[in-house]
Formats: structure tokens, C-alpha cells, sequence
């Protein structure tokens, strides 16, 4: 036997016997009437449960356990909840002690657990960062300001999908839809095109997103057992730390170019959110530095490219595999404005069943499908079982999304079942939750809904599609794959023709 192999031998007996001695200690302090769930196996609990799927897998556990589960994962204790009841006690009723995150170790890489604004814990650093956002970047009145920017960015994405319709070739949807929100993004806080010939590519910077998402959701041990955290044996916080470093390193590179063109007395303002935010780090009443806003940067483009994007990309895989509900979601919008016009933001309000699309695809496809995971601040009662303090708390939307219980053949994409009805996504309905809630509800919502329905709304108005390969629809994948964020399995490729 190699010294390699001794060590990893060694590690392993090590690793075993600190396990047995950490669930000798738990079995001796867990309170009683916790929630049900499967039995664990030795050491390992339950991580088997889980599956490539673990959204799914734990949805079918919910169907024999019931709507609150206990899994014990490694050493972590972890709580799951599917139904929206119970997802209001934890969100709103005791937001306050489930406000915090667990932390996935990938996110510790270069303390974006402590400086991100989705990871840091509760504190003056995070209130700041959310008053920021808030105040600063997803206002109305801000948004307001930027919708000239918006519609200029969904006329190049027609224009990019135009050029395809005149020679017949396919466009890559979820592509098409990350390179005009990153470039509205970044024309926002940056004023300039990131998916340009001359800086970094909408397709790299979809991969790098990719991976960090990937990385930041799929299974890695050291989370199980945190006494493996500080050798990282499946190396993910050292990609992770690679990811984030190029993305860091990146808006370093624009933070520094802009100060050195604000140091001249007649630098002409850009007024966008990086002038904005560097104006706050001047300011000596303000409570912010320069390097926190790469951080917040990394937050905004990560979330506000990947998700919106997805999103597009579901529903638009839905309306081609329903071609009744896309043949009237485009009669809808041949009667309020027009076939062949681009929607504005004005638009939206009179486009009821193109709102009903978006709800109907949040419902089937939540972009986050677990939320980001929360840790119990103390224990507490919820749903009549315990939940104690320091367990890790998941609410399964994807789950509560597809209960028969709450929904009319909830497999089924049925935009109608929204038509008339009060329910948004916007926290309040706790049947439709893909934004979170509570004060961790996601800051970007307002604009995320207003980029869904402008792009969604002027690719069904402006063209007609159709499955590239001529593949019927009810012969289209679509299977999703599991991450931070659900990704179709097989990117979506359709063919554009001019109406």
C-alpha cells in the first residue's frame, strides 16, 4: 500500500470515528417531536436520499412523510419543507430566526459568505448592502429612468434573432436572452456592452455563471462534514475560488478605470449605479468601500443574468411544446399592440395571459427550486413538530409548485389557471414563491419581471418558431438538470421565421 493511500486510509478511520463520537453527542441533546422523515444510515444519514434530482427526491419523500421532513445529511441535521403553510411560519411568521443562511463552503471562497449580499448573515454590513439595492440600483423611479435602455437592448436581441430568421438558422434561446440582460446590465452600472467583440463574450460569461452555479448547488461533501472543509477533497472551493476570481478580477479592472476618469475636474458624469456606488464610498455619511462593490457586482450579475435567462429559456421550451397556449399568447398580443411590435414595459399591464406565462413557467420552473438555504437561529414549533436550532432549513417551491393538492393537474402547463386570479410572485402568495420572502426575498425581482416580459412577449410577437430539427413537440426534452438554479438539461435551439 502507497503512503497515499495510508493517508487516505488514515483520513477515513479518522473521519469515521469523529462521526460516531459528533452523533453520540446529537442523539443525546436533539429535542424530542422532531419532524419525520427516512431513517439514517451510519455516518452517511441520509445523503443517499438525495439523488442527481435532489429537488424531485425530496419531493417524493414529502408525498410519504409529509410537508415538513427531517434528513440528517453527514452531521447536518437538515429540515425540508413543501407546502406553503408552513413555508409562511418560516419566510414571514418567524422570518426573523431563519434569516440566516448555511453556508455552502464553495460561497466561503474569497469571503463572499461574509461580503455577498444573498450569503452575509444579518448585519449592518448586509442592511447596508440591501438598503443599497434598494435605495440606489431597483426602484421604481430608477427603473423608470432605464427603460429607454432596456427596449434598445430587446431591439439589438430582435435584430441578432432577425438575422437568423432571413437565413434559417436556429438560435440558441437561453444564449440569446444572457446576452441582453448582461449588456442591459452592465450598460446600467457600467454604461458598456460586456457581450462585445472587443471585451469578454456573452458565451464565456455564461459559462463562467454556469459553473458557479453548478458548483455552488451540487452535492460536496465537505458540507456534510464540516471537519473536512479545511483540506476541500473534492477540490470545489478551489474551482469556485478560480470562478470568482475572474469575474472579480474583471470589475476590479472597470472600478479602477473609472475612478482614474473621475479624477479630472471635468470628468463627465456616466450617472449610472458605478458612479453611483463610488459616489456612496466618498460620501463620509455613507457606510460602504470601494472593494465591496465588486463584491456586490459579482452578486448582481451572477443572480440577474443566470436566472432571467432560465427563466426565458423554460418558457419559451413550454409554449413550443403547447403550441395551443403559444397560437394564443401571440392573439393576445396581435390584438393589444400590434403584430410585429416590440412590448414595452407600458404594454405589460394590458398583456394578461403573457402574465399568466411567466407565473405558469415560475410555477413549473422555479429558478432557485430549494431557495438558497436558511439556518435555524433557535428551535422553535413550526407545523406542530420541532425544529431545532442550527439545522439547515430548505423549502422546496419546485415541490409546493407541483402539489396536487393545491393545484388542478399541476404536471400540466396551464397559464389559464392564472387568469383572474390575485397570485404573484412577489413573496405575499406562499403557492408561488420562486423569488423567496421574508426580508431575504430576492432584491432584484421588480426588474427581473419587467426584462421576462419585454423579451418574452417580443420574440412571441415579432416571429413565429419552431423546434429546430423539425422535432415534434410533444417529442421535445424537457428534462432539467440540477443546480443553484434549474437549467434545462438540453439547451433550448428554435428556429425563427418574420410574421
Amino acid at each position: 500500500m502507497d503512503f497515499l493511500a495510508l493517508i487516505l486510509c488514515a483520513s477515513l478511520v479518522w473521519v469515521l470515528v469523529q462521526a460516531l463520537r459528533f452523533l453520540e453527542k446529537k442523539a443525546s441533546t436533539s429535542p424530542s417531536n422532531l419532524p419525520p422523515g427516512p431513517p439514517p444510515l451510519p455516518v452517511i444519514g441520509n445523503l443517499l436520499e438525495l439523488g442527481n434530482l435532489p429537488h424531485k427526491s425530496l419531493a417524493k419523500l414529502a408525498l410519504t412523510y409529509g410537508p415538513i421532513i427531517k434528513l440528517r445529511l453527514g452531521f447536518i441535521t437538515t429540515i425540508v419543507i413543501s407546502s406553503p403553510s408552513v413555508a409562511r411560519e418560516i419566510l414571514q411568521a418567524h422570518d426573523a430566526s431563519f434569516s440566516n443562511r448555511m453556508v455552502p463552503d464553495t460561497i466561503t471562497a474569497f469571503k463572499q459568505d461574509a461580503l455577498g449580499l444573498p450569503w452575509a448573515p444579518i448585519s449592518p454590513l448586509w442592511r447596508n448592502l440591501r438598503r443599497v439595492c434598494n435605495l440606489h440600483i431597483f426602484t421604481n423611479k430608477k427603473l423608470d429612468s432605464t427603460q429607454q435602455l432596456r427596449l434598445k437592448k430587446v431591439e439589438e436581441l430582435l435584430a441578432h434573432v432577425k438575422i437568423s430568421a432571413q437565413v434559417g438558422d436556429a438560435v440558441d434561446i437561453g444564449e440569446a436572452a444572457f446576452r441582453t440582460t448582461l449588456n442591459f446590465l452592465s450598460n446600467t452600472i457600467f454604461s458598456l456592452d460586456l457581450a462585445d467583440p472587443s471585451s469578454v463574450s456573452a458565451a464565456e460569461f455564461k459559462k463562467i455563471v454556469s459553473r458557479i452555479t453548478v458548483e455552488a448547488g451540487k452535492p460536496n461533501i465537505a458540507d456534510y462534514f464540516p471537519v473536512l472543509k479545511k483540506i476541500d477533497p473534492q477540490g470545489s472551493r478551489r474551482r469556485m475560488k478560480m470562478y470568482f476570481g475572474q469575474l472579480l478580477d474583471m470589475f476590479e479592472g472597470l472600478i479602477r478605470k473609472r475612478l482614474q476618469m473621475r479624477t479630472p475636474s471635468d470628468y463627465a458624469r456616466k450617472d449610472d449605479v458605478l458612479d453611483t456606488l463610488i459616489d456612496i464610498c466618498e460620501d463620509t455619511n455613507e457606510d460602504m468601500e470601494i472593494f465591496q462593490i465588486k463584491h456586490l457586482m459579482l452578486d448582481l450579475f451572477v443572480a440577474g443574468t443566470d436566472t432571467t435567462s432560465n427563466t426565458l429559456e423554460w418558457a419559451m421550451a413550454e409554449l413550443l411544446h403547447n403550441p395551443d397556449k403559444l397560437s394564443r399568447a401571440q392573439t393576445e398580443l396581435d390584438q393589444v399592440i400590434g403584430k410585429g411590435n416590440l412590448v414595452d414595459e407600458s404594454n405589460i399591464a394590458r398583456l394578461p395571459y403573457l402574465q399568466a406565462i411567466v407565473k405558469e413557467t415560475f410555477r413549473l420552473h422555479p429558478t432557485v427550486p430549494l431557495l438558497l438555504p436558511r439556518k435555524s437561529g433557535a428551535e422553535l414549533e413550526i407545523g406542530g413538530v420541532t425544529v431545532p436550532e442550527g439545522a439547515q432549513v430548505f423549502v422546496n417551491v419546485w415541490a409546493i409548485g407541483r402539489d396536487g393538492t393545491l393545484w388542478e393537474d399541476p404536471n400540466a402547463f396551464m397559464p389559464e389557471r392564472f387568469l383572474g386570479s390575485e397570485m404573484d410572485v412577489k413573496g405575499q402568495s406562499f403557492e408561488l414563491i420562486p423569488f423567496g420572502g421574508g426580508r431575504r426575498v430576492c432584491p432584484g425581482l421588480p426588474l427581473a419581471l419587467r426584462m421576462l416580459h419585454m423579451m418574452l412577449g417580443s420574440l412571441l410577437n415579432c416571429f413565429n418558431w419552431k423546434h429546430e430539427g423539425g422535432i415534434e413537440p410533444e417529442d421535445m426534452n424537457m428534462d432539467d438538470k440540477f443546480g443553484l438554479t434549474l437549467q434545462k438539461d438540453q439547451p433550448l435551439r428554435a428556429v425563427p421565421t418574420l410574421v
